[in-house]
């Protein structure tokens, strides 16, 4: 896993209102949007990486049965297929505060990349994963 300031405490980074909804569910500016589809494939590949060496950990077990490993790899990409879509689906300008916390939370972006964007950004994002409290 990446190190990275933003993954220092781990908490839900789901910010909710009082409705349920995303707290900053706003459209990001011009030039963090292009910081942000610069960054999403290079974290959409880390995150893949992880997955599958993952799989390759779990499938190597000899210590289960061949059942076993194959409903513990079934659980596994059932799990993470869900976390990949919550960060890296419907990519939008309204949606990328959400994603880019959700790949922030699964450590897929350094702080060198965190950099790139404005600090109303990193501060959003920072919040979502409660961070500076």
């Amino acid at each position: 896993m990446l190190q990275s300031r933003y993954l220092s405490r781990r908490v839900s980074w789901v910010a909710h209102s009082s409705r349920g909804e995303l707290a900053t569910s706003r459209a990001i500016s011009e030039s963090d949007w292009k910081v942000f589809r610069r960054i999403h494939p290079i974290a959409l590949e880390r995150f893949c990486q992880q997955v599958l060496a993952d799989v390759e950990r779990t499938a190597a077990d000899t210590q289960q049965t061949s059942h076993e490993r194959y409903l513990a790899l079934y659980e596994l990409m059932r799990r993470r297929d869900k976390e990949l879509a919550d960060a890296f689906d419907d990519l939008r300008r309204s949606t990328a505060i959400e994603r880019l916390a959700g790949m922030l939370f699964h450590g897929l972006v350094t702080d060198e990349e965190m950099n790139r964007f404005s600090a109303e950004i990193r501060e959003t994002c920072g919040s979502y994963l409660g961070i500076g409290r």
